[in-house]
């Protein structure tokens, strides 16, 4: 099969793709990491994983924008019906978790008092929710737990990605990347 440009992503939509992916995977090894050191290094870790989770959001809204003013291509016809439900209900469910999780980090952040330093360029301030150290603790349980889902959905979107493309050999991974193609 050799894929047309309209059953490929966007070169924009492909560029935000593995921007985001990278950045998520950076952001979870930040996270892992940061339980791991001493208390010293612990805020270093955790304060890159906090700006690269508003990152991460920032790119997510830019890329949202960028889906409504360029819509996905077509799923390949051989997908079937449930297959269709499941690409489509994974891909709304990542859009909703790579806005909501850096927001309940920021949130969960500003219950104990404080901003996001991004960078060392700026500080986002803390949202006006008053100081509950009790509340941001429970917010980044819910987190936590959160973000461990999203590393299942992305391990079955890979699954899905490589099951699609060398078992069905119907070319589904060569939809976002901008060159390559199986030929049949």
């Amino acid at each position: 099969m050799i894929l047309s440009g309209r059953s490929r992503y966007s070169l924009g939509a492909m560029i935000f793709h593995w921007l985001i992916a990278i950045a998520v995977i950076v952001n979870w090894r930040l996270v892992e990491n940061a339980h791991h050191v001493a208390k010293a290094d612990h805020d270093w870790w955790m304060n890159n994983h906090k700006a690269l989770g508003i990152t991460i959001l920032a790119l997510t809204l830019l890329r949202v924008a960028w889906r409504l003013a360029h819509p996905a291509p077509p799923l390949h016809s051989s997908y079937a019906a449930w297959e269709r439900m499941l690409a489509r209900s994974l891909h709304v469910v990542f859009y909703i978790l790579l806005i909501a999780l850096p927001l309940g980090g920021w949130l969960a952040t500003s219950f104990y008092g404080q901003g996001v330093n991004m960078w060392g360029l700026f500080t986002l301030p803390a949202l006006p929710v008053g100081h509950n150290p009790g509340m941001g603790k429970e917010i980044f349980d819910v987190h936590g737990t959160v973000a461990n889902i999203m590393l299942w959905l992305i391990g079955l979107h890979i699954l899905g990605a490589l099951k699609h493309t060398f078992w069905d050999k119907d070319g589904t991974l060569y939809r976002m990347l901008p060159f390559g193609g199986l030929k049949g």
